[in-house]
């Protein structure tokens, strides 16, 4: 950490430009060294932190485990040194530019949040004088030259030592005029709001193409969805797709993963891949000045990719690293746990809900397996391109024709999402974790597939037990008994039968007490005490008051769409959203919540201080306890006496 310029200073902006060259990207001096050659670190950052009298430039790196730190902190000094000494590339400098203006249109997208309209435009007021300030900073970045830049880093990152003076700030009071202040601020009015129209079309070859026009700011963003997921590895080895799609844009057939990186940032473009439980995803966001050069590399990462050994391996030790944190955090030990103790070994769904696999199937994962994989599921008869932004479908189906046009469809297979049945009674299953202060609880079970039911319905029950922050569990265990900081139940959509489960951490003390609350909650909603009234109306102006914010960016928009793509909605869905949700009936949320909730069915899975809390948990007479370690296997199993 070096002192620095503060907020307004031009220093401030040539030194961001200078944290970009040194951490921004995979072609980063840092990245490039530190995460991608020498692959000592996990990551690299380096930029201003400035507030309005002063402010200070990091740069931070974060080791691989068990990583030499003495060996970065040498290369950090030897990138500074050769920094300072043999200054900054156009190519370098081309680059940074065209990212920091491209994060800045997409930033402005949004109204709020950091980075949105309003965020830019009061922070200028405040701490420049003037609102559109921003022109000014643009104008900066704009004309940065690499000896502006270089001169800027000699003021500050050769300096031997910082001095700030503060001095006391005057006697201030409220304006006396101008505001009233005899009441808070009410709404009185609402605006309406609409769900963007889309378009649908199909390429020659299949590929279904989604486009929803919007011309708000100068960019495109896609997702390209394939039929797949976490469920497709039932075909292979677990954590397969997820690595697959980690994969995807680290080489193809005419770049290198670098090369990539490099082309994108030129032209302030990003690619990313992954999968979730039912589809696995490539998306595109560009500024639609750049679309040609942006498609042309789109189309390469999704056609062409290579899967270079060099880069499996380097994958791989941060995937087994990854699954090693997972199995020593209690959430994510319950999320890996859970799935095949609700659906029985050897189902499509019975994975770690993180989607990682296990440290044998992704040892046991190789090149092939990789390129099966991309063979076997990326056919364009099994996707769908969803395109929101400033494009319209006649100006982008041209396009796609012919950069896909040797894209053929084929056979793929099926996924099998068997339906299980309820568990027979409760089921305790823990896993130790000696001298926790806390506890983390889940308890679930199978529920109807994402539009077997009423989901607007569904939406609006989850709400109300546990899917906000003023539902009964929460205020219940956290507001009212403050055994936890927070309490919920959620709904993870799936094609097939999906979980439904309550999750709370409690302190160790309270765990056998909290899953007693839990049990109770889910059960008087089903009987005693259903939602109500006030709940329901309470939860109908959250979920269509907030739809204008919802929908204020491409990429949510985007999201949407897919939703209606993923699990078979139909195309007016969002269109007809607010009127269902106003139109619910209490009898509507009862009969969804019986199809959902089965509290004499859960399965149960603690994590927590087992010396401290399994005495406690048999008191609650819910079945035999087992205990099993981190990958879900049975260690002991005892009874409930």
């Amino acid at each position: 950490i070096w002192g620095g310029p503060h907020l307004t200073s031009a220093d401030t902006d040539l030194l961001d430009l200078a944290g970009d060259v040194l951490a921004g990207g995979k072609n980063s001096r840092l990245f490039e060294r530190l995460v991608y050659n020498e692959q000592i670190a996990t990551s690299a950052q380096a930029g201003m932190f400035a507030n309005e009298i002063g402010g200070i430039f990091l740069i931070i790196v974060t080791a691989q485990p068990g990583g030499d730190i003495e060996a970065i902190k040498r290369a950090v000094d030897e990138e500074l040194d050769r920094l300072m000494r043999d200054g900054i590339s156009k190519d370098e400098l081309e680059r940074v530019k065209a990212s920091r203006r491209g994060g800045f249109v997409r930033g402005i997208e949004r109204i709020g949040g950091f980075g949105g309209k309003s965020d830019v435009l009061a922070r200028n007021a405040v701490y420049a004088g003037s609102p559109d300030f921003y022109k000014v900073q643009l104008q900066r970045f704009n004309n940065a030259s690499t000896d502006s830049i270089e001169a800027a880093i000699d003021r500050w990152l050769k300096a031997g030592a910082y001095h700030l003076e503060v001095r006391p700030f005057p006697a201030l009071s409220a304006a006396g005029e101008g505001a009233d202040r005899s009441g808070v601020p009410e709404t009185t009015s609402f605006p309406e709001v609409a769900f963007s129209d889309f378009e649908r079309g199909t390429l020659s070859n299949g590929l279904e193409l989604i486009v929803a026009t919007r011309k708000s700011i100068p960019t495109i963003n896609m997702s390209l969805r394939f039929d797949a997921g976490f469920a497709s590895d039932q075909f292979g080895e677990p954590g397969t797709s997820s690595l697959a799609m980690a994969m995807l844009d680290e080489g193809t057939k005419r770049r290198t993963a670098l090369q990539i990186s490099d082309e994108l940032d030129r032209i302030s473009a990003t690619i990313g891949a992954g999968s979730s439980l039912d589809s696995s995803t490539v998306a595109l966001d560009t500024l639609s000045e750049n679309l040609d050069k942006a498609l042309d590399i789109y189309a390469d990462v999704i056609l062409n990719p290579a899967f270079p050994e060099a880069d499996l391996e380097r994958l791989r030790k941060q995937r087994l690293a990854q699954i090693g944190q997972e199995k020593n955090a209690p959430v994510s030990m319950a999320l890996r746990t859970f799935p095949k103790l609700l659906y029985g070994e050897g189902h499509a769904y019975a994975m770690p809900l993180t989607g990682s696999g296990t440290e044998a199937s992704v040892s046991r994962i190789t090149r092939d397996s990789l390129v099966d994989y991309h063979k076997t599921w990326f056919k364009p008869n099994n996707g769908t391109l969803i395109v929101v932004g400033d494009i319209t479908m006649a100006e982008l189906k041209p396009k796609l024709e012919k950069l896909f046009a040797r894209w053929k469809p084929a056979d793929v297979p099926t996924k099998h999402s068997a339906n299980v049945p309820v568990s027979a009674g409760q089921r305790v299953f823990l896993i130790d974790r000696p001298d926790s202060e806390q506890s983390i609880i889940f308890a679930g079970n199978v529920a109807p597939p994402t539009g077997a039911v009423n989901e607007i319905a569904l939406e609006t029950m989850n709400e109300s037990i546990g899917g906000s922050f003023t539902s009964r569990l929460n205020m219940n265990l956290r507001e009212d008994k403050s055994w936890a900081y927070g309490a919920r139940t959620l709904i993870q959509d799936a094609q097939g039968q999906r979980p439904f489960f309550a999750y709370a951490p409690v302190q160790t003390d309270k765990t056998m007490e909290s899953m007693a609350e839990i049990q109770r909650e889910l059960g008087e909603y089903l009987s005693s005490n259903p939602a109500t009234d006030a709940e329901m109306a309470k939860v109908k102006d959250s979920n269509t008051l907030s739809l204008p914010g919802r929908w204020e960016t491409n990429a949510a928009v985007l999201r949407d769409i897919g939703e209606v793509v993923t699990y078979g909605l139909p195309d007016n869905y969002w269109d007809t959203y607010a009127d269902s949700v106003r139109g619910l009936s209490l009898e509507q949320i009862n009969e969804v919540a019986g199809q959902t909730i089965k509290p004499d069915n859960l399965t149960w899975v603690v994590v927590g201080d087992r010396e401290e809390i399994e005495s406690r948990i048999r008191e609650l007479e819910l079945g035999e306890i087992t205990q099993i370690d981190a990958d879900g296997n049975i260690i002991t199993t005892t009874s409930a006496n």
